[in-house]
Parts: structure tokens; C-alpha cells; sequence
């Protein structure tokens, strides 16, 4: 596992900010980590990056303990914080060399680079071509996450933790970060912080959602998609309106929702229902103007999870 985390506790004075919480994460696996505001998440990441110490319970990154072998563990990760600090008064390459300089000349797996080759490359990759002479006090919010996305990846790291990494990106920054963190994610493990539940949708395997320090969802997109009572949610349009209660005896129907005039949302615990909607609508001369499966949004989903 890239990231082992178990019964782990976090106090701050009397309050649990993290209460009992496992979870495990592979290498080569995207997961957002998701909660309300105060839930946890960043005490949990800073937990994971060796940043702050946990009350109780036990942290593997890449194999390793975080209590015992911190410093190895700094080596092998890439971390772009919430609230992403950097030297406002250096230059953005001045500053990328300064972070490279760091690891001395070192990929996380100890292969040696040539700083202003790997500095280079990593503008390039962040898409900092124009920016790379400006100092990073002139920048704007979306340009200076992207010197923090590149400072993070810039060693090559086998496990990358970012906080809110698309905080600030226009729609188009947007993509070309999603992009990014998509490829990045084919070799790594990547554990990403959001609230944008398009973002989820659009690049996570696998969703952990917290809420009061506490983990109350862990599986995959498609899974939380089919949790709840009805195992299928299916829209239709008719050419005509036809009575609900006629409606609610088609075969595998649980329930039925008025949309709007002749929109009608059938709700049924069964595999598939649409083609006795068909059979249904041909023997009762109704036109079936539309049809499609509704899936649950991650909006959806994380609402349900997490609302009061």
C-alpha cells in the first residue's frame, strides 16, 4: 500500500479533529478525499506528509512508518498544501531551482537530475512558459497553484497529496490541470482534496468522504452511485400525460415522480425496467419521446453523506 492509514486519532485539546479512521490507498490509484469544511481533511493530509503528529494509531507512506522515518518519507512524496505557501519575493525559476536544490539533485527514487533541466522541464509541464521570469508575488492565484503543483512533482515523487489543488483555475486552467493530475496518476498514487465534485467525477478511481473526523464513505464512483434503495432511477418522456397511478403497475416499478407535464422518473430495485416501460408505452399508444438512466452525482451523493 502507498498510503496505510489505521485507527488513527487526532486531539486538539479535548476535541477529536480525526476520530478512528482506516483507509488504504494503492499505488497507481486516484482518490478524492472528501468532507465539509472542519472535517478533517487537511489534519489528515498533514498527518500523512509528516507535518503534524497524530494523538494515537498508525501512518504508513510508501511502506514507511511516519513516527520513525519521517525523513524518508519526505523524499518519496510531493505535497501541495491547502493555502499554498511560497517565497512571494523570488522569481518563479529562481524559486523551482531553490526547491530542487533541496533535494539535492535527487529523484525520489535517488536517480540523480540536472536542476535546471528538471526546473525547465517542470515549467513546461505546469504550462509556466511565459511566467518562469515574473516573481511569484505578481502572479495570479491560478498561476501560483501551478508553481505549487510543480514544486511538488518537480523530485518525481511516488506519492503526490494535494489540498485543494484547482482552487483559483479558470475553466481553462482547469482542464489542463485535471489533464495533468490524470497523468500523473497512471504511475502514482495520488490523494486529492476538493471541493469541486465535477473534478471527482472527472479524475478519481475511488472516493473517501469524512465528515466530524469521522470516515462515513470509501469505495468506487460506481458503487456510491448504486447505493440506496432503488437500485435504478430511470427518466422518461411521453408524447402525452397518462395517469401516475396506471403507471406505478408497470412491472419492477417501486415508485413513480412527476417531472414536469409528461416527465415521469421510475424508481425500481430491479436490474432493468426499461424495456417493460417500452412494452408498456407501445400497448397504452404512448410515444416514448426520451429515455435514459439517472445516475446519483457526486453532489448528490456527498449531500446525503454529509448534511445534517
Amino acid at each position: 500500500m502507498s498510503i496505510e492509514v489505521k485507527n488513527v486519532f487526532k486531539y486538539y485539546g479535548e476535541q477529536a479533529a480525526l476520530n478512528d479512521v482506516s483507509f488504504k490507498i494503492n499505488s497507481g490509484e486516484i482518490v478524492g478525499f472528501l468532507g465539509p469544511n472542519g472535517a478533517g481533511k487537511s489534519t489528515m493530509m498533514k498527518i500523512a506528509t509528516c507535518f503534524l503528529t497524530k494523538s494515537s494509531g498508525t501512518v504508513k507512506v510508501a511502506g514507511l512508518n511516519v513516527e520513525n522515518d519521517s525523513i524518508e518519507i519526505r523524499k518519496k512524496i510531493g505535497y501541495l498544501p491547502e493555502h499554498n505557501p511560497l517565497y512571494l519575493d523570488m522569481y518563479v525559476k529562481e524559486y523551482l531551482e531553490f526547491v530542487a536544490g533541496l533535494y539535492k539533485g535527487r529523484l525520489a527514487d535517488g536517480t540523480k537530475f540536472n536542476k535546471r533541466e528538471r526546473v525547465t522541464e517542470m515549467i513546461n509541464l505546469v504550462g509556466l512558459e511565459k511566467e518562469q521570469n515574473k516573481k511569484i508575488g505578481a502572479l495570479s492565484k491560478g498561476y501560483r497553484q501551478r508553481v505549487g503543483l510543480a514544486q511538488a512533482i518537480i523530485h518525481d515523487p511516488e506519492v503526490l497529496i494535494l489540498d485543494e489543488p484547482t482552487s483559483g483555475l479558470d475553466p481553462n486552467q482547469l482542464v489542463d490541470i485535471r489533464q495533468l493530475i490524470l497523468n500523473i496518476g497512471k504511475t502514482k498514487t495520488v490523494m486529492l482534496s476538493t471541493h469541486i465534485m465535477q473534478e471527482v467525477e472527472a479524475i478519481c478511481d475511488r472516493v473517501i468522504i469524512i465528515k466530524d473526523g469521522q470516515l462515513v464513505a470509501d469505495d468506487t464512483k460506481a458503487q456510491m452511485q448504486q447505493q440506496g434503495d432503488a437500485k435504478q432511477v430511470i427518466f422518461v418522456e411521453f408524447d402525452k400525460n397518462f395517469s401516475r397511478n396506471q403507471l406505478r403497475q408497470i412491472q419492477g416499478v417501486n415508485s413513480v415522480k412527476n417531472v414536469d407535464g409528461n416527465q415521469w422518473l421510475f424508481s425500481s430495485t430491479e436490474a432493468d425496467i426499461r424495456p417493460a416501460i417500452s412494452k408498456f408505452a407501445q400497448q397504452n399508444d404512448l410515444l416514448v419521446l426520451t429515455m435514459r438512466i439517472e445516475e446519483k452525482s457526486m453532489e448528490d451523493i456527498f449531500k446525503a453523506l454529509t448534511g445534517k
